[in-house]
């Protein structure tokens, strides 16, 4: 059974597959609108979501199936042993998409080898992100093999990480550019795997990494767990104001993009942190594809759960 986690057992092969068919998915969306007809997806929240959750759904349903939004905080999984509650969970669907807290409760979630399970985002990966922006970058340049150098500006981080080690698949260079990494996220296999194929290459030097790149990535510097009702919360507060000094110098900025890499197309994840690690002219600069990138989510949690519902 097919599981998506890391990427770290996926192969270039089977990740071009995945993006050759959300091409095609996007293209001609009506010859697949009922390949996933009775087909039930859980969709199990720890953390708050807003393109994930929208892409899973809709796409589920353009597919000719169901999703089922399943929140932690309003189910009984705080009233019992993990292991126990997933185990019921994986009984009554076909696949489960899990955006998690912590990667290990995923793992266990596909150690059963029930149904397929999807990270949708945990504090160490974010394979769905990943597999969408190159979709997203195959598209702009008119080809995959046409991506020559991909820079990430910031904090590394679970984006960085899938986005890092997809592009080395794939054979794409790809600059990191961040005073630090979130400490949370390392995973030190994975950086072992993408480093090993020379195409992963590290820097503080802007000018070196931005020159010819044809796609700056960011992604926010802060967690979300420092804040409450948009105010930081006062135990974060004095590491909020450090992570500001830290990283201001590697913020996304028209200023940075039109000295260094005027051809380079703007991506971010999303939410936009306006002001902190992008800013509002580079959110909306010629260069920015930033909403395309968020509507390839769409089409790439289609193919990747078209993928997966083959191999059951």
């Amino acid at each position: 059974m097919k599981h998506l986690l890391t990427l770290k057992k996926w192969s270039s092969s089977e990740i071009k597959e995945v993006l050759d068919l959300a091409n095609k998915i996007k293209t001609e969306p009506e010859k697949y609108y009922d390949k996933l007809k009775n087909k039930t997806l859980i969709m199990f929240f720890e953390k708050t979501s807003t393109r994930t959750r929208l892409s899973f759904e809709a796409g589920m349903t353009q597919l000719g199936g169901h999703a089922i939004f399943l929140d932690k905080r309003t189910s009984q999984f705080s009233m019992t042993d993990f292991k126990d509650e997933i185990q019921a969970v994986l009984r009554l669907g076909d696949a489960l998409m899990y955006r998690a807290k912590e990667y290990k409760n995923v793992e266990l979630a596909a150690n059963f080898n029930k149904i397929p399970v999807i990270d949708a985002c945990s504090e160490k990966y974010h394979p769905c992100q990943a597999l969408g922006d190159i979709l997203t970058m195959a598209e702009h340049s008119n080809g995959l093999d046409k991506i020559k150098k991909v820079v990430w500006l910031g904090i590394e981080n679970n984006v960085s990480n899938t986005l890092k080690l997809a592009c080395a698949k794939l054979g794409i260079d790809i600059y990191i550019v961040t005073p630090e990494k979130d400490p949370d996220s390392i995973d030190k296999e994975l950086n072992e795997i993408a480093d090993n194929t020379g195409k992963t290459h590290y820097t503080l030097n802007l000018e070196e990494a931005l020159t010819g790149a044809d796609y700056v990535h960011t992604d926010t510097w802060i967690n979300m767990e420092f804040f409450q009702d948009g105010q930081v919360k006062p135990d974060f507060k004095q590491e909020y104001e450090r992570r500001i000094k830290t990283f201001t110098p590697y913020q996304v900025n028209s200023n940075l993009i039109n000295k260094h890499c005027p051809q380079a197309k703007i991506m971010h994840c999303m939410p936009c942190h306006i002001g902190y690690e992008i800013t509002r002219d580079a959110v909306d600069h010629p260069n920015s594809i930033i909403f395309d990138q968020a509507e390839n989510r769409l089409h790439a949690q289609k193919a990747i759960m078209l993928k997966l519902f083959e191999t059951t």
